[in-house]
């Protein structure tokens, strides 16, 4: 179907319903790389304009990536909640658009909405926001999760304590985890990204974790970042797995090029819910995505790569994760070329994980060859604290060690906790406070002025 409009004097067609999402699209150096990109500003703002009316309806109509031949587009239509979408059936995508940003769509609606929007609708009306829209709407959009605490609620952002080590050295990873823990993070998950695919080795630091957080019984989650082949081969060893980690992509090609499938996530959540292993709740996948990663696997069916990032959503939502996070700035700048592109990046794909009903996150981060700076890194850290992230990275002096990039520290997450008035999970909360790591306001005490190991000497003893 061939979308046309006219702006002055000037005439604009385009061939279908994925070159106006492509070309609607905000620069990024990415669907340049595609050659999908909008010719000028004049194009995309056609493309927008066309956008702008499109029915909502047409994208359950019109698929981007062919049903046929895509498990993803398959997925997305079947479970499609009809009742949920009929409040906003008739609406165009400009209408969406302005009914977000009205006061009648409340935190409540929205949730009740989650399973009624596609991936595409989400990506849609992002398009036709500024930065400020994406905030105002996500900020709206609460999604809270469980394990061994509560993520998501009102007010509070949680951190993903990353303690990875170059050779992943157990008393190396032990410091990070020592030194995060009395920084007061560590509530999402302690999660790690291993150097190694050894069974052996992934055991070893998966039971390491796991001791530490019996021993001082601190109410979180530990993560082994490894394919999730290998989890469950850990899950068939006995070993003490918490959440299933898995990267995922937006479209079937992209996923197989990841050796996976929407069936073996399946049987990996299966396999992790038999352990029972949450004292809370039993949200237990923890997902990670990316704008470009369709793109660089050559995936990407002529869409835009911030669509072909949310559908990535709609396989993560299935599963009812505990975490999801996109890894912004990673990939580098062939998909994300400067700060700037990052920035609104990681608004959008907040944005439209939140509006879709996920717990979502962000690794705020930049590869060294980017055209960006730790100054847009503290631009987006309180951009989407604002716009209520559910959860962030602490990295020892935000320069990871192992992965070799740029993300946040500790001392990112206790500048946005004072700057915005943040708080930590709640029992996570608690626990500091009973380990006289932080007062009854939830501010870290003085290292002087209280034990501060507080019992945990032996977690000391094991980095020393």
């Amino acid at each position: 179907m061939r979308y046309r409009t006219r702006i002055g004097t000037e005439s604009f067609s385009f061939d279908d319903l994925r070159q106006v999402m492509a070309m609607a699209s905000p620069p990024r150096s990415g669907d340049e790389l595609a050659g999908v990109a909008a010719a000028s500003a004049q194009q995309r703002m056609a493309a927008r304009h066309v956008l702008a009316d499109v029915p909502l309806s047409q994208f359950l109509d019109e698929a981007l990536v062919p049903y046929e031949s895509d498990n993803i587009t398959r997925l997305i239509i079947d479970t499609h909640d009809a009742a949920a979408f009929a409040p906003v059936a008739h609406l165009t995508v400009g209408g969406l658009r302005d009914w977000l940003l009205s006061e009648a769509a409340d935190s409540e609606t929205l949730a009740a909405l989650a399973p009624g929007l596609t991936p595409e609708m989400s990506a849609a009306v992002s398009k036709l926001m500024r930065n400020q829209d994406l905030i105002a709407v996500a900020r709206k959009c609460r999604v809270v999760s469980r394990f061994r605490n509560t993520l998501g609620l009102p007010g509070r952002i949680a951190v993903r304590l990353q303690p990875n080590h170059p050779t992943d050295d157990l008393r190396g990873i032990a410091a990070s985890m020592l030194d995060g823990l009395l920084m007061g993070a560590g509530d999402a998950v302690i999660g790690v990204n291993p150097v190694t695919d050894s069974i052996h080795a992934l055991g070893r630091l998966t039971r390491m974790m796991d001791e530490v957080i019996q021993r001082f019984a601190i109410p979180t989650q530990s993560c082994v970042l490894t394919h999730v082949t290998n989890t469950l081969q850990l899950i068939e060893q006995g070993v003490p797995v918490d959440l299933v980690f898995q990267s995922i992509g937006g479209t079937e090609a992209t996923n197989r090029s990841f050796g996976i499938t929407p069936e073996l996530l399946h049987e990996a959540h299966d396999a992790a819910q038999s352990l029972s292993r949450g004292t809370v709740g039993r949200n237990l996948m923890y997902f990670e995505t990316g704008q470009g990663s369709a793109l660089s696997a050559n995936a990407n069916f002529g869409v835009d790569q911030q669509t072909c990032e949310a559908r990535a959503y709609g396989l993560a939502r299935r599963y009812q994760p505990l975490l999801v996070n996109t890894v912004v700035g990673f990939i580098g700048p062939e998909y994300l070329y400067d700060g700037k592109q990052i920035i609104r990046a990681g608004l959008e794909d907040h944005f439209c994980a939140k509006l879709l009903g996920l717990p979502m996150g962000c690794d705020i981060c930049y590869t060294n060859h980017a055209e960006a700076d730790q100054d847009d890194m503290d631009n987006l850290l309180v951009l989407l604290g604002s716009a209520g992230l559910n959860f962030l990275m602490g990295v020892p002096g935000a320069d990871d060690v192992m992965l070799n990039y740029q993300s946040t520290s500790f001392h990112d997450a206790l500048f946005l906790r004072r700057t915005l008035g943040l708080k930590r999970a709640p029992e996570f909360e608690d626990w500091l406070q009973r380990m006289q790591i932080t007062d009854a306001g939830g501010h870290l005490l003085e290292a002087g002025a209280t034990p501060r190991l507080a019992g945990m000497d032996a977690l000391a003893a094991l980095s020393a």
